[in-house]
């Protein structure tokens, strides 16, 4: 009966790009998305034991309590579509179904996500949506999905923007509200068009648990060997697009990478508690969607402690919803401020450099007076308290001090570690 209830609202392909346009769900990403996705540790080897693993695992480690409420499942899930044209999940690999697995995440919670692709064939070979849109988007409505991954591959010919908008009228008709995160690399410059089809699109192409760029290599027969997209191309790439961020319209710089361990073409690939912590924090000044990428079922205590740092995860869900803006960068240092509410300010320090840099701070250096948001620091006429949001145990600290009933500078010494980070939350003293 559900089939043939579809079956009744489908929509023929030749019909689709004469329907009127539609706006993408409002309300549902005012702030940044935070959950997980199967891709960046599973990639296809994916199952509903995995997922519901998952799941009870995000439970019982409190990061639903955190904020992470998508799980997301990505290429591989797909069967083929039946006599219908329907799709299917892979029924090896959910025996139960998508719909019953989708129940299982609700159950707990948590909210259900489906990934597809604008071309005939996603990533990986699996059935895309191509010609399929609004088929697709009322069998997602029917499985209670809550999100929707969308990507780019096998779309030879094919005009990003229909495209995209397509999906995004597809989603809209089908009548369930969807989160719709593009996942077009960046290629066609969708911050510049997407704010009114997509609520996140990616800046960039895919990432992996590297801080910096690797470099290339070849097996003994010259074939090139994979490598990821650093967090520190990442970051230089994205920076530039902070004035295309907004509540419901994200720039995504991709999936967390913190605690992933991966290999690939016989290279394992993997970063430092350090680099893991300075990953987390610059996609909180970027007011990044947080999806987790990690193996939940296997996490150690200090991945832990870094993606449930509520106070780091506050300046990426500030309502505001600004990017953070980078004041200045020096050699291995990157300066960062991301304006807050109450007139407060996240205020980062990156050491991308090999060794320890010991810093004096001197806040007259380091005055904003940012166009985007209108703000501006004041710290020659205002005190600021600034609390360090990695190191709880460290005393809060003012940006001024009161001599002899005249407040003066306050040089405050800091050592940022190699490929790692200092995070302060500047708020005035009224």
């Amino acid at each position: 009966m559900l089939i043939l209830a579809l079956a009744a609202f489908f929509i023929p392909a030749g019909a689709q790009r004469r329907t009127a346009d539609l706006p993408k769900w409002p309300g549902v990403c005012e702030t940044p998305q935070m959950g997980w996705s199967s891709w960046n540790k599973f990639m296809t080897d994916i199952n509903e034991d995995i997922i519901k693993e998952t799941v009870d695992a995000m439970v019982e480690l409190g990061l639903v309590d955190a904020g992470y409420v998508y799980v997301n499942i990505d290429d591989g899930w797909h069967g083929e579509r039946n006599n219908l044209g329907f799709v299917q999940g892979d029924p090896k690999k959910f025996p139960s179904g998508m719909k019953a697995i989708g129940e299982y995440i609700h159950s707990k919670g948590l909210k259900f996500g489906i990934y597809s692709d604008a071309g005939d064939f996603t990533c990986n070979g699996c059935t895309g949506s191509r010609g399929y849109e609004y088929q697709d988007a009322l069998t997602y409505a029917s499985w209670e999905v809550d999100y929707v991954k969308y990507d780019w591959c096998s779309t030879q010919n094919v005009n990003a923007k229909d495209a995209y908008i397509t999906m995004r009228n597809a989603i809209t008709k089908a009548g369930r509200p969807m989160v719709f995160s593009m996942c077009e690399w960046g290629t066609s410059k969708p911050w510049e068009w997407a704010e009114d089809v997509a609520h996140s699109w990616r800046t960039t192409h895919d990432i992996g648990p590297a801080f910096l760029p690797a470099e290339t290599s070849y097996f003994p027969d010259g074939r090139r060997r994979w490598k990821p997209q650093s967090v520190y191309e990442i970051i230089e790439q994205t920076e530039p697009l902070r004035k295309y961020a907004g509540p419901g319209h994200w720039n995504d710089p991709d999936m967390l990478e913190v605690g992933n361990v991966i290999t690939v073409d016989e290279i394992t690939w993997a970063m430092t508690e350090s680099e893991d912590r300075a990953h987390f924090t610059m996609w909180c000044m970027l007011a990044a969607p947080l999806i987790l990428g990690n193996d939940l079922r296997d996490i150690s205590k200090e991945t832990l402690a870094i993606i449930t740092n509520k106070d780091v995860i506050a300046i990426d869900q500030d309502p505001l919803g600004i990017q953070g803006l980078r004041l200045k960068k020096e050699n291995d240092l990157q300066y960062w401020f991301k304006p807050l509410v109450g007139g407060d300010w996240a205020f980062c320090i990156m050491n991308t450099g090999p060794d320890a840099a010991n810093i004096a701070l001197d806040w007259s250096a380091l005055e904003v007076d940012d166009d985007l948001s209108g703000r501006k620091t004041d710290f020659a006429g205002t005190t600021y308290t600034a609390r360090d949001l990695w190191n709880k145990s460290a005393k809060p600290f003012n940006t001024k001090v009161r001599k002899n009933r005249q407040m003066v500078n306050n040089v405050v010494n800091v050592t940022v570690p190699s490929h790692d980070v200092l995070v302060y939350r500047l708020s005035p003293v009224m």
